[in-house]
């Protein structure tokens, strides 16, 4: 549009130099034609407009918004529109405590007091995406900073509204699905009226009071203290109860040997074990005995 701008000034200029008694008439002619063929150049890019892939286009004219979307691609429009992109794939806005990680520089964490009357500090990360359809509505109603005008204070308000129906420790624990949830529709209701599309809600960190977390671990190691001690009382009665079912194997076992072998059983038993030993390829001198007793059995 620019070059169109400048051709029609050239086409003026060539009309004022083509005047009677104008010493420069004679270059008037040529001036006149290099400003039409600026013009034309001009209308002829300002016609075609191309839409890089992942974005859409709104056309405005005079200020008056198109609600045709142009897609990505070349497209055919109105030279003297103007067209806005908008962004459609998944964005990512991030509102964390730690420096350079978040969308805005420094601490940008949400400080939330609990049901308890705790201050939390929470991150969250926000993945959303602007409708195609409703890039015409945005461009009217919010404009292009979507982001500072509906992402961040409807994310921020949600997180607070919905934190103070939760102790702290609930929320650091067995809550926080159940938070995250709450979350993800209350954001996901009010972003659909505006023509954004929340796709997921990440509560990447939540830090409690120092107070209480030193609490919370105290308790952590007390009730491993108390697991690793019921552990080492059930060790103790099972080695208690092999003790004692070693005993009375034992006694059951002198038991039967003071009442149930004989001088035979002993002689036979004693044969047994000669048999065992001669079959041994040590060398060894077995002495016989009287039949009463086990043999004397030396060896080297």
């Amino acid at each position: 549009m620019f070059l169109s701008i400048v051709g029609i000034i050239i086409l003026i200029i060539g009309f004022v130099l083509s005047t009677p008694n104008n010493p420069a008439s004679r270059y008037g002619n040529i001036i006149k034609i290099v400003g039409v063929i600026a013009v034309l150049i001009g209308l002829s890019l300002s016609m075609f407009k191309v839409i890089d892939a992942g974005e859409v286009g709104v056309k405005t004219v005079f200020g008056k918004v198109d609600n045709q979307v142009l897609y990505s691609g070349l497209n055919v429009i109105n030279p003297i529109a103007e067209v806005t992109p908008f962004d459609v794939k998944t964005q990512n806005y991030t509102m964390s405590g730690v420096h350079d990680e978040g969308n805005k520089e420094g601490d940008d964490a949400l400080r939330v007091l609990s049901a308890d009357g705790l201050e939390v500090v929470i991150d969250l990360s926000v993945l959303f995406r602007v409708k195609a359809s409703s890039a015409p509505d945005i461009l009217k109603e919010i404009g292009t900073d979507y982001l500072q005008k509906i992402v961040r204070p409807v994310s921020r308000t949600a997180i607070r509204d919905n934190a103070v129906s939760y102790d702290a420790v609930a929320l650091y624990s067995s809550k926080r699905d159940e938070f995250q949830a709450k979350i993800f529709a209350t954001i996901n209701k009010s972003f659909s009226k505006r023509g954004l599309e929340l796709e997921q809600l990440l509560v990447r960190n939540i830090t409690l009071p120092a107070s209480v977390k030193a609490s919370i671990e105290s308790k952590i190691n007390a009730e491993q203290d108390a697991q690793k001690m019921t552990f080492v009382l059930q060790k103790e009665r099972q080695e208690a109860e092999r003790k004692r079912v070693e005993a009375q194997g034992i006694a059951d076992y002198q038991k039967i040997l003071s009442t149930g072998l004989s001088d035979k059983q002993l002689q036979y038993e004693s044969i047994l074990a000669q048999k065992e030993i001669a079959k041994s390829p040590n060398a060894k001198v077995i002495i016989m005995g009287n039949g009463k007793s086990a043999p004397i059995i030396l060896g080297n």
